[in-house]
């Protein structure tokens, strides 16, 4: 699919905005995707995506995370958290006390039997997802995937310092 036709170009500039183009789309698709998945699989026990993504991270900590690092690891903005986890609480999901700062958020006991539901299902999505795909190519796509990241992270600081 050509979303825009350019003529003043060269093919290398046409071919590195056709790959923008491209990747830009299948990222936001994956993305749109997964989110779709998380809420139909948590929808179950009346729960949200952002729901899961805590609920993944509390359960690879055991010693429990602060609300800042539930922020950082799942990208969220403090109030979205602040939010999950006072609903994550209420079902008796995670226990912590919101009212200090750098208090630490941990999953009760009911919360370690979702979250091993989750990881179930999340592997389950992974397989369909790297279905007619080999290890090796699984691997190399994700390397490159954090690689690009990676990039993209650093450009981006760079641009907000006015370095681009």
């Amino acid at each position: 699919m050509v979303y825009y036709k350019s003529v003043d170009k060269s093919t290398d500039e046409r071919n590195m905005e056709d790959l923008y183009i491209n990747f830009t789309a299948s990222i936001t698709k994956l993305n749109k995707l997964v989110q779709r998945i998380k809420s139909y699989e948590i929808s179950k026990y009346g729960l949200q995506p952002i729901h899961v993504s805590c609920g993944y991270y509390l359960s690879k900590n055991p010693q429990g995370l602060t609300a800042k690092e539930l922020c950082e690891l799942t990208l969220e903005d403090k109030a979205a958290i602040s939010r999950a986890l006072k609903s994550l609480q209420e079902k008796g999901i995670v226990k912590y006390s919101p009212k200090g700062r750098n208090e630490i958020v941990q999953l009760t006991e009911e919360g370690e039997k979702l979250a091993a539901v989750i990881s179930e299902r999340i592997n389950l999505a992974v397989i369909a997802g790297c279905a007619n795909i080999t290890g090796e190519e699984r691997k190399f796509f994700y390397n490159s995937l954090l690689e690009i990241s990676n990039n993209l992270i650093e450009y981006y600081q760079k641009l907000i310092k006015s370095e681009y």
